[in-house]
């Protein structure tokens, strides 16, 4: 029995890992790992749950993607090592690094240090970037190194895993998706309104604070 189209997103970079396979793979996390906009994750994942169906090898996934991104990364880091502030200010709007947008991610990590490095890749936007903040900061390579293989390998590994489980049981799992993705796409909006009504009423009560203090 042939496998099911994937679902959603996933369904729609399909055609690349096709026609192009692992190239495509390691191509499209490469370059989304130093700030390039393309679905580097969905094609990850996608190529994960093909690997799961039987139609890529697991291991060549997980192994092409660890490396895709520890050179993505690694190439990031030097352009904001090298390359300064200067260079992302003339040429970031081409990958969407805005001034405020790098000013925010730099204050982030001057808060947090290393340990932002290994759960950057789960953070959609923070992930592209990281290497480049990185550099920027001018922190250790062998640290950032270090940081980076180690978020590289939990990223990876989580998606793999779980793309690989979710290709071995696609026949199952798809017409669930079909019946009820309507349902789960609902729900994550009112998850998302909650957090974000949450988070305004935390600036809300903050801001007389700072208005008293000054």
């Amino acid at each position: 029995m042939a496998a099911p189209p994937l679902p959603g997103a996933l369904d729609g970079v399909t055609p690349l890992l096709d026609h192009w396979g692992y190239l495509a793979l390691a191509a499209l996390v490469f370059v989304e790992d130093f700030g390039v906009p393309v679905p580097g994750e969905t094609v990850m994942i996608a190529a994960a749950v093909s690997a799961g169906a039987g139609r890529m090898n697991i291991v060549a996934v997980a192994v092409v993607a660890f490396f895709a991104a520890m050179m993505g990364d690694n190439l990031g880091y030097a352009i904001g090592r090298f390359g300064g502030h200067r260079l992302i200010t003339r040429y970031g709007r081409y990958v969407l690094l805005t001034e405020a947008r790098i000013a925010r991610a730099e204050a982030f990590f001057a808060r947090h240090g290393g340990k932002i490095i290994t759960v950057a890749r789960f953070i959609e936007g923070l992930r592209q970037v990281n290497g480049i903040i990185a550099g920027l900061a001018e922190m250790p390579w062998r640290r950032f190194l270090a940081f980076n293989a180690l978020g590289a390998a939990l990223w990876v590994g989580t998606w793999i895993t779980l793309g690989a489980l979710a290709g071995r049981h696609l026949h199952t799992l798809y017409p669930a998706i079909q019946r009820y993705g309507l349902y789960l796409l609902a729900a994550a909006a009112v998850v998302i309104a909650a957090l974000a009504a949450r988070h305004l009423r935390h600036l809300r009560r903050r801001r007389p604070r700072r208005d008293d203090a000054g």
